[in-house]
């Protein structure tokens, strides 16, 4: 196994608050896909569409291909790793593409350290054991 490192309580709450950034970005990228997705509904199928508009949906194809290895795919799952602690402080965070290719980040947050592990997926899976709580961040961040 690799080196482990120690953080303080700072250095969690930092992890903390990029991961809670992470999750704030994802949710306002699938609003905007969302609100696209509507729209592109209430397009009549029987209508004929200028010229300009076949081109952008050309463009948003060759976008949505060259996108589908963005770690796009993201779940949180938060919780108490130590039954003497409260609030909830360690968590693992599931950074993923469309493939199921990225990392799950841990962080167990004890009573006077903190520590911190990244180990890689691969199409879902991990060569290394996961523990139920890095599990659990995969398969919600895997889409249904």
């Amino acid at each position: 196994m690799g080196r482990v490192r120690r953080l303080g309580s700072t250095s969690v709450w930092i992890l903390d608050v990029v991961a809670l950034l992470v999750a704030l970005g994802a949710a306002a990228l699938a609003v905007v896909a969302l609100r696209r997705q509507a729209a592109a509904r209430r397009t009549p199928g029987g209508e004929a569409l200028p010229q300009d508009v076949h081109g952008l949906r050309q463009e948003v194809a060759a976008l949505r291909a060259e996108t589908g290895d963005a770690l796009r795919h993201l779940a949180v799952v938060r919780y108490d790793a130590f039954g003497d602690m409260g609030g909830r402080l360690s968590w693992s965070l599931a950074l993923l593409d469309d493939a199921g290719d990225g990392v799950v980040l841990t962080s167990i947050h004890g009573r006077s350290d903190a520590r911190t592990y990244a180990k890689s997926i691969a199409a879902w899976t991990c060569e290394q054991q996961l523990s139920p709580e890095e599990d659990e961040a995969i398969s919600h961040a895997r889409p249904a």
